[in-house]
């Protein structure tokens, strides 16, 4: 039998504004919420020992929303990346971002590479946040460098690898979704095709390390094959 080892938790932090509309509150205090949700996440991931964990922040479908609720969104952003810098380096902490962040606004790409900078050497814990990200998009991005490079034929999952948007971060063994939603929407296509899924009826706000706990648990009890038999 594979051994399970939990190197990469991925999340997709769905139902903030199913939690705020179900308390009749406007949808940015459900993200303000989910912010918190994420702090207490990454605290119990630490304490877990997962040395990694990727979070769907904003994808690339998420400009379709209300244009009040994307400048909240980027706004809160912003927030929390210049309050939270000095804490994750404190934790030795990494940060990184996937996605095409060229395609932010100048102030925020310029506080994301500093986060990204200042905390390049931590090594405790990795935290890769998912920005302006979409699977299909990264899958055609990389297919566009590599014509761009003049990659010769058959490619190899290995070269495609290289090209992809964080190619050193270890696929995620473990995807959680919250929400009670049964889907990847366009989360880690490449990365997660031999990921285990865990789903919650919880909306993210009240997600917490009991929560995470058991989708670990779970995900323990379950035998990783890879298509063998």
């Amino acid at each position: 039998m594979e051994e399970k080892i939990l190197n990469h938790i991925g999340i997709i932090m769905d139902g903030n504004r199913r939690w705020a509309r179900s308390r009749g509150l406007p949808a940015i205090l459900g993200h303000r919420e989910g912010v918190k949700a994420v702090e207490r996440t990454l605290i119990a991931a630490k304490e877990l020992g997962i040395p990694c964990v990727s979070l769907y922040a904003f994808s690339t479908e998420n400009w379709k929303r209300p244009k009040s609720e994307v400048l909240g969104l980027m706004g809160l952003l912003k927030y929390y990346m210049k309050l939270k810098l000095e804490e994750l380096n404190k934790e030795n902490a990494r940060i990184r971002f996937a996605g095409n962040i060229s395609a932010l606004s100048e102030d925020i790409q310029e506080i994301l590479l500093d986060a990204e900078q200042k905390t390049r050497n931590n090594d405790s814990m990795q935290l890769v946040v998912c920005l302006n990200y979409g699977g299909r998009q990264e899958i055609l991005d990389a297919v566009n460098k590599m014509i761009g490079d003049g990659v010769s034929l058959p490619v190899t999952e290995d070269v495609f690898r290289k090209y992809l948007y964080l190619p050193d971060l270890p696929d995620p063994d473990l995807l959680i979704r919250t929400s009670g939603e049964l889907r990847m929407s366009n989360f880690w296509l490449w990365q997660g095709s031999y990921s285990e899924f865990y789903f919650t009826d919880k909306f993210w706000p009240d997600f917490g390390k009991p929560d995470l706990e058991m989708a670990i648990a779970d995900y323990y009890r379950r035998e990783r094959r890879y298509g063998k038999a």
